[in-house]
């Protein structure tokens, strides 16, 4: 089970540890967003402090409809106490979890500053 709350502005965010190499760590706060397909995206200076290693690139199309070019790397999370290889997308924004690290898992909001965040199997 994973925890968080909804912040000030109602946006929906947990605090994951991501690891990377040399079992160099990160507690990240990251915005649940429903909208992305992906794992993770976490911004560039997370990704360089975390020393995480390009496997490749995509395109995707943000929710202002635009097509933008993300560098993909691959890292670990703590996911309810296991270790999960994620995917991890480069961006100059903040972190976000996106529907492929949520599949499999009962996500509930409760939407007030404040609110309850609830990521279950």
């Amino acid at each position: 089970m994973i925890e968080g709350t909804v912040n000030g502005i109602l946006e929906p965010v947990v605090t994951l540890v991501v690891s990377g190499v040399a079992e160099r760590t990160s507690r990240v706060d990251a915005l649940i967003d429903t909208g992305h397909g992906g794992d993770l995206m976490l911004p560039t200076d997370v990704v360089r402090d975390l020393g995480l290693m390009r496997v490749g690139g995509t395109r995707l199309v943000l929710a202002n409809g635009m097509e933008e070019s993300f560098h993909t790397y691959m890292a670990t999370v703590d996911w309810s106490g296991n270790k999960r290889g994620v995917a991890v997308h480069a961006t100059s924004a903040a972190a976000l979890v996106g529907m492929r690290l949520l599949e499999g898992h009962n996500l509930q909001i409760d939407v007030r500053q404040g609110g309850r965040v609830l990521i279950e199997p």
